[in-house]
């Protein structure tokens, strides 16, 4: 039936003019929201190193931070993003390389999240470093410093971490070069990192250079394992699959953990699974699983059962012993925490008489390190089972003056606390990256310790508490400490005394 009456009465016309209008919107929204194609800028020059592991340089009055560049690279560069003050790019094509540059030891550099200063010289590194602590002191804390100890670099550029965890996904990702290809790629089981910006996407490694080698020989074997076997790997957006994650700890002691993550509760895979990889690797001192049935990856709240060997490994640190199980806290650079721990044991310049607060003391790892120079220590921690596990490493080394509680730091540390439990005299801070709350630093310049010994894994939180302490306290020493090589992370050590 036809009508060319075109009025909104007729149910004919009505669904026509609708049809029209919806298709001619259809159209046009696509042109609108069209994003202004930005051309590509040929020999753009990479100045400077910036925040989070990128490089700099200048595009008329813009900032542009590019990932993977070298001061002195001149580059084609794309732009990705364009704000008002800075603007985002990759690099297209590599024109003339920086002298600076280094050839990466990994396949990996580029794709992977992790090690972005694998093509800067190392040495180049530490002094990128040290100008991050000068440039927080100068341009946050904006108090009277001493001249800044040189960084301690770490002696071991690979195979540092003590602590690996790898993603097993039916999806692995795809790099440009393999889609243009027009190959197929039927196996897309991936056991590796996340790519940044893409939680659904893990890129397949083949090895990785944090961790001593055999991370990757357990690593590749569980993944080839499964999939000979026909084990489904897990399906992130779709949640659901077996094999979903596994987690490798090492010890400078040579005692291994691996904690395998099943996304199924199939116990005959399982078995078959954990008594091959108990048969191949005998080295496993702590063979572990987990049956993770939740939408998120996350293991604080999940049940380690253990197949072989001990709950724990252990790590021995002049002697003493710290017990690391699976769910504790241990600085993932067991080599360099320990330089890091006497520089904080130097700062306290402990006679034996001092009382000691430790605050954010984790597993309690500096608080037993000190203790045998102090008269007390009082470690303070959020996390319950942090503390049982620092009591435990006091109860194993036969430590009888240190006393751990459990608790928010500012519900904890209150003046009627320290009327409790004594003025210290010293306290020893090792914050998160964020710092410390405000009412943290309002009871600590009410207690008045003589001496604060501060460690942080950010510069910048750190120079900002140091402003608020600058009340009643001066910085007399500084020392960086470097704990991630070809990361722009450092670690820094302030000491501050009563004024």
């Amino acid at each position: 039936m036809e009508c060319g009456c075109l009025s909104i009465s007729c149910t004919y016309c009505f669904l026509f003019l609708f049809l029209w209008r919806f298709l001619a919107f259809c159209t046009f929204v696509p042109t609108m929201r069209k994003k202004k194609d930005i051309p590509v800028i040929e020999n753009f020059e990479i100045t400077g190193v910036a925040a989070e592991g990128k490089s700099l340089g200048r595009w008329n009055d813009l900032v542009v931070f590019v990932p993977f560049g070298a001061p002195g690279d001149v580059i084609d560069l794309k732009i990705d993003r364009k704000k008002h003050s800075y603007a985002e790019g990759h690099i297209q094509r590599l024109v003339k390389p920086s002298p600076l540059r280094v050839e990466p030891m990994c396949e990996h550099f580029g794709l992977c999240g992790g090690c972005k200063w694998q093509h800067l010289p190392y040495e180049y590194q530490l002094q990128c470093k040290q100008q991050q602590v000068v440039d927080a002191m100068e341009r946050i804390a904006k108090v009277p410093i001493p001249a800044i100890n040189p960084i301690l670099g770490s002696a071991a550029t690979t195979h540092y971490r003590n602590k690996l965890e790898f993603t097993f996904s039916n999806k692995c990702w795809l790099t440009h070069e393999q889609l243009e290809s027009g190959e197929e790629f039927p196996d897309r089981n991936a056991a590796g990192f996340h790519i940044p910006g893409a939680f659904d996407k893990v890129l397949d490694i083949k090895r990785c250079w944090l961790q001593d080698d055999i991370s990757n020989e357990m690593r590749l074997f569980i993944r080839n394992y499964c999939v000979e076997k026909g084990y489904p790997f897990y399906d992130i957006r779709g949640q659901q699959g077996f094999i979903r994650m596994t987690m490798t700890r090492t010890a400078s002691t040579g005692e291994v953990m691996e904690v395998i993550v099943f996304g199924q509760d199939d116990r005959a895979a399982i078995e078959d699974v954990m008594s091959a990889v108990h048969e191949r690797f005998p080295q496993i001192t702590s063979l572990l699983y987990v049956v993770n049935l939740k939408v998120n990856d996350s293991l604080a709240d999940q049940e380690f059962i253990t197949y072989s060997g001990r709950d724990y490994i252990e790590e021995e640190m002049e002697g003493l012993k710290f017990r690391v199980g699976p769910k504790s806290f241990y600085q993932t650079n067991s080599r360099q925490a320990y330089e890091l721990y006497k520089v904080a044991r130097r700062m306290a310049a402990l006679t034996g008489d001092e009382l000691v607060y430790d605050l954010y003391t984790g597993t309690g790892t500096i608080a037993n390190f000190v203790a045998r120079q102090a008269r007390q220590v009082i470690g303070i921690e959020y996390v319950p089972e942090a503390i049982e596990d620092a009591k435990l490493n006091s109860r194993v080394n036969g430590i009888e003056n240190t006393l751990f509680y459990a608790g928010d730091m500012k519900d904890v540390l209150t003046d009627d606390f320290i009327a409790e439990h004594g003025r210290p005299e010293v306290m020893i801070i090792d914050p998160p990256r964020a710092g410390m709350h405000e009412d943290v630093v309002k009871v600590i310049l009410n207690a008045e310790p003589q001496r604060l010994v501060y460690v942080s894994c950010n510069p910048a939180t750190q120079a900002r508490d140091i402003a608020m302490l600058d009340e009643k306290y001066r910085v007399m020493e500084i020392q960086p400490v470097d704990m991630f090589p070809h990361t722009h992370h450092v670690e820094n050590v302030t000491l501050l005394e009563k004024k």
